[in-house]
């Protein structure tokens, strides 16, 4: 594993027409790329993951899982906006001097692809064999397989859709409004907002799992609480672990540029853009997935030419995709093994 800054010096400019004078990208990658680079694996993560997807794609990635090191070249990029190495609110405005804090440029998932092609130039990456990405990391892959179509070879698409929804920029709104509450998210501190973000974790869980995962995880034992819930107590953990990793301001960030993910925009609308992809595609849909329902992933297969649909029976909901490991290796190995397209795989026949 090697842990690496690219640093960008030429002006960056973004979909909206404002530019990031200079541009860091942090990434990791595993292994080394075979003599016909043709073992190119391109992994997009989610909203607060990092570019370490061993730490956090255990069983699917690793030494010894599906996507390693022996077999394959993997690359993962913190995205853009996020505070894992990569240029953010909290990096300094080298024209004031300052940190940018609420003065950072609203961004797209398009700029995000950007910048992870010019991390692809610089490390002379002619072609990606494989590009993966779930929910968030799933819409960066959908784009970047619209912007370069001969770039990307396979692509596999997770628990994502082709522009987000009414029901998930509701829910991210609803986030925003418990940032935007807490008076501290205007301090231009470090920490500024910290007790907002806390309650927008707790918001987001509700979206990622459902009304299944937590009767099953945290059902009280017994009939004699009538406070100090576990669900209760399950929310506020969640929510100090959030924010003892990642700040508000990104946070913010990220979940406006989720909210601007529409492949059609300027490209005609969604399905001519869907249409331009070349890859060999796998979409993947999670049945109890309340955030990114699996009608989203149906529409993906139906409008994606050459791809392949699978559907996995999880209760973890949205994050069975991070979760359900196992699943997803016997999914991803019948696809590569068959190349089935323009079908469903069945599950129960791979595992």
């Amino acid at each position: 594993m090697n842990t690496n800054t690219f640093k960008y010096t030429n002006t960056f400019k973004l979909e909206s027409g404002r530019v990031l004078s200079e541009l860091e990208i942090g990434y990791h990658t595993y292994g080394k790329i075979n003599k016909n680079a043709t073992n190119v694996v391109w992994v997009c993560h989610a909203l607060t993951a990092n570019s370490d997807v061993f730490d956090w794609w255990k069983g699917f990635f690793g030494e010894n899982d599906y996507f390693n090191p022996h077999d394959y070249f993997i690359v993962c990029a913190n995205i853009l906006g996020s505070p894992y190495g990569t240029t953010n609110p909290l990096s300094i405005n080298p024209h004031t001097k300052e940190t940018y804090y609420l003065d950072f440029p609203q961004f797209t998932v398009r700029d995000m692809v950007k910048a992870h092609q010019l991390l692809a130039d610089h490390l002379q990456i002619q072609s990606i064999e494989i590009l993966i990405g779930g929910s968030l990391g799933g819409q960066q892959a959908m784009e970047w397989a619209i912007y370069s179509p001969s770039f990307i070879k396979n692509l596999i698409l997770i628990a994502t859709n082709a522009r987000h929804s009414p029901w998930g920029i509701a829910f991210n709104e609803s986030q925003r409004l418990a940032l935007s509450a807490d008076p501290t998210f205007y301090s231009k501190t470090p920490n500024g907002g910290y007790k907002g973000l806390k309650a927008a974790r707790s918001i987001a869980l509700l979206s990622y799992r459902n009304f299944k995962t937590y009767g099953i995880t945290q059902q009280e034992e017994g009939d004699h609480a009538v406070d100090h819930y576990k669900a209760a107590s399950y929310q506020n953990y969640q929510g100090e672990k959030l924010v003892n990793r990642f700040n508000a301001y990104s946070y913010w960030y990220l979940s406006k540029s989720m909210d601007s993910h529409n492949v059609g925009r300027g490209r005609n609308g969604v399905e001519k853009a869907l249409s331009q992809i070349k890859a060999r595609t796998l979409v993947i849909g999670i049945k109890s997935d309340l955030l990114f329902p699996i009608e989203e992933q149906e529409y993906l297969f139906r409008h994606i030419p050459k791809s392949a649909f699978a559907e996995i029976d999880s209760f973890y909901g949205h994050d069975g995709f991070l979760i359900e490991t196992e699943i997803l290796t016997n999914i991803v190995t019948s696809f590569f093994k068959t190349g089935v397209k323009g079908k469903i795989i069945d599950l129960q026949q791979s595992a």
